[in-house]
């Protein structure tokens, strides 16, 4: 059996000051890709620059910003291999990780999404490992990927699996890659996984997804897309009833934190402590905060950001 090929797509806005360090990663690989392929997302500083040295080796393309479902979309597109692997423009492959994801498509051909671990970097320091964190999951992929995005947010995807579930959900700016392999696990598809972190994954406070409220709407609004599509079997949606409870209960909680100790308004907790699909302990919570403040912050903690409590721990 011939060898899966493979695109490696780095998607990059605003990131002159670490594309470089993403590119090099991708072009030092033991087993080198076929094409490494650079979505610029309409960025305004000089990304041109950065990559400068690396032309010859990479394609580049440039793009009107429209976020990150969209730029992968367009990377998939010029993608010409069997698999996208991806790479985020402030993270790095070690050199042999697209070796190890090739050796793993090579012996299971059935698999439509191959990954590794990440090694989670928090403040220029090792802080763990996505696994640690989130385990992977081999069996019952079809609703553990409603509780959380085991696969994590670097694999590479098969291009033609990703082309029948209609690419990226380009209305989501966070969730959009969780959405993704929901999908192609709904449509059939399998994920694989090599337990050693071969992916530096920096977490830092200028991500979308530290925006923590809104992340976690948009994963309650990916699992709420999920109950309309036709492959979910119908004893598949009470597991995942569940998991839409806990994450709607998660974002409302976020919510109640930002009240509590942020900026933002406890104006609207009361008609979420109403709302449908929450914990007992979440509505109760919710409505002390909307009507008690003081008494709520008896129970409820401020939140600390992943990546102070990551860099804390490695510590």
């Amino acid at each position: 059996m011939s060898e899966a090929t493979f695109s490696i797509v780095i998607t990059a806005y605003e990131a002159a000051d670490t594309i470089a360090a993403a590119v090099s990663s991708a072009l030092a690989q033991t087993r080198p890709a076929e094409e490494v392929i650079v979505v610029d997302d309409g960025s305004g500083d000089d990304l041109a620059g950065a990559l400068r040295p690396y032309m010859d080796r990479i394609e580049l393309v440039r793009r009107e910003n429209g976020g990150g479902a969209a730029a992968r979309n367009t990377g998939a597109a010029l993608a010409r291999s069997d698999f996208m692997a991806v790479l985020d423009a402030d993270d790095a492959y070690h050199p042999r990780r697209l070796e190890v994801i090739a050796a793993l498509a090579r012996e299971q051909p059935d698999l439509d999404l191959v990954t590794t671990d990440a090694r989670l970097v928090a403040g220029g320091e090792s802080a763990g490992t996505f696994a640690t964190y989130t385990p992977f999951v081999w069996e019952g992929q079809r609703t553990a990927i409603f509780e959380t995005c085991f696969v994590g947010g670097w694999p590479a995807v098969r291009l033609s699996r990703l082309e029948a579930i209609g690419g990226y959900d380009e209305s989501f700016r966070i969730a959009y890659d969780w959405d993704c392999w929901l999908r192609v696990i709904l449509a059939g598809g399998r994920a694989g996984f090599v337990d050693e972190p071969y992916y530096d994954y920096v977490v830092h406070g200028g991500s979308l997804s530290a925006n923590r409220a809104p992340s976690l709407w948009e994963r309650a609004r990916l699992l709420e897309k999920a109950e309309d599509n036709p492959a979910l079997l119908t004893d598949e949606r009470p597991a995942l009833e569940r998991a839409l409870r806990m994450h709607r209960s998660r974002a409302v909680m976020a919510e109640v934190q930002d009240a509590l100790y942020g900026d933002s308004s406890s104006g609207r907790l009361a008609r979420q402590a109403v709302a449908r699909r929450l914990e007992p302990k979440t509505r109760l919570t919710a409505l002390a905060a909307a009507v008690a403040p003081p008494l709520a912050r008896r129970v409820v903690p401020p939140y600390r950001a992943a990546e102070k409590r990551l860099s804390e721990e490695a510590r």
